[in-house]
């Protein structure tokens, strides 16, 4: 049975080429002076990533292998302008992260709902003889080709945006605890990898106040090196404000096994251990109070430690308690993201589409002129309307 679950996903984008502007000369009986009249290219249409919160996966786009942006029109006369073409927009969910495919490298980050990220611009039209007309060339005989289309191959990566990650080996008891804490319904059952894609629950809490815990599948010894299904899911607790790790508390060595799973979020990326951490002891209704506080002498001692039974309910208020007391916490909070700091267009490295142009025959030093320096004309290159 295919997965609903889709976290990556490989499209080829382009953006629309500009219009050509016209070169046309206009000669008629009842204006028998005539002049230029060639009109303006339009502009190719751009591509754009837009934040969605409809979506949680990148599902509706796993088919998607190539996405065009509609090209500009060419002028015409009477000063005809081209049309210009259609902007596409690709929504993906927050938390969605693009890379170049064929260089590796960021290009931007998707967070927020409705937040728009100009993804490749469309080419300018170029510009009609009409443009070029003076008292010293009145009659031009050149116009300007369109802008080429711009060409990227991304990589759409998603990483699940929570507040609180469960992190734990296959039947920790994760799933349950979702299930216990919010209206989520994973797959449960007494089997290792029960859960094979990610899952998010809202858990209320005091006040109408609520937070989300996002559960992964469960994470083995060797995860960050490929082993298992750790290492294609780890990515989406590297976004959590919180790291809940759940051990249970039949296991023979509850401090190993925890140092276990912080040696593999290590291994995977580093800065994961800047992250708060909580432990939580899980299948507590299997241990009497004696045991339990002989556990309390064996368990590390820089965190906040909870015995839980997501089955009978026991310490839940309390994981919710401290849950909350972390998330909130001033060392915790994390700083606002802006437009600025998380978006990176890049426009820089254009050498391929230079390449492309020199292979279909276009001059590639060509320029254009913004509208402000229409009436500068003698340092540029022109080509006669077909």
């Amino acid at each position: 049975m295919e997965s609903n679950f889709v976290d990556y996903v490989k499209i080829m984008c382009r953006s629309g080429k500009g219009g050509k502007g016209s070169m046309h000369l206009k000669h008629v009986k009842y204006n028998p002076n005539g002049g230029p009249d060639g009109g303006d290219g339009g502009k190719g249409g751009s591509i754009y990533l837009r934040g969605n919160h409809n979506y949680w996966t990148l599902l509706h786009l796993k088919y998607e292998r190539h996405i065009f942006a509609e090209h500009g029109g060419n002028g015409g006369r009477d000063k005809c302008h081209g049309t210009d073409g259609k902007d596409v927009y690709i929504d993906v969910p927050c938390g969605t992260v693009v890379y170049n495919a064929e260089t590796g490298k960021y290009v931007c980050d998707v967070t927020y709902d409705g937040q728009e990220v100009l993804l490749l611009k469309g080419g300018r039209g170029g510009l009609g003889n009409f443009q070029f007309r003076s008292a010293t060339n009145q009659a031009p005989r050149y116009a300007q080709p369109g802008e080429p289309m711009q060409e990227m191959t991304i990589i759409l990566e998603l990483k699940l945006l929570a507040d609180v990650g469960l992190v734990g080996f296959p039947n920790a008891g994760k799933s349950t605890l979702v299930s216990a804490l919010s209206n989520a319904r994973p797959k449960i059952a007494n089997y290792p990898f029960t859960t094979m894609e990610p899952s998010l629950g809202i858990v209320g809490y005091r006040d109408n106040k609520s937070f989300v815990m996002a559960d992964i599948p469960g994470i083995i010894e060797g995860a960050s090196e490929g082993k298992g299904l750790g290492l294609r899911f780890l990515r989406h607790i590297e976004r959590n404000s919180l790291l809940l790790f759940m051990v249970p508390g039949d296991t023979d060595d509850i401090k190993r096994e925890y140092e276990i799973l912080l040696n593999e979020l290590k291994q995977f990326n580093p800065e994961m251990l800047d992250k708060h951490r909580v432990l939580a002891v899980t299948k507590c209704d299997l241990l009497d109070e004696e045991l339990i506080e002989m556990l309390k002498d064996t368990l590390p001692e820089d965190l906040p430690i909870v015995f839980i039974s997501a089955v009978t309910g026991f310490g839940l208020d309390e994981l919710k308690d401290v849950l909350w007391a972390e998330l909130n916490a001033e060392s915790n909070k994390l700083a606002a993201l802006t437009a600025e700091d998380t978006l990176v267009h890049r426009d820089k490295d254009m050498s391929h589409f230079t390449e492309e142009l020199a292979d279909e025959g276009e001059d590639e030093d060509i320029e254009y002129l913004d509208e402000d320096e229409i009436e500068d004309l003698e340092d540029f290159d022109y080509i006669e309307d077909a």
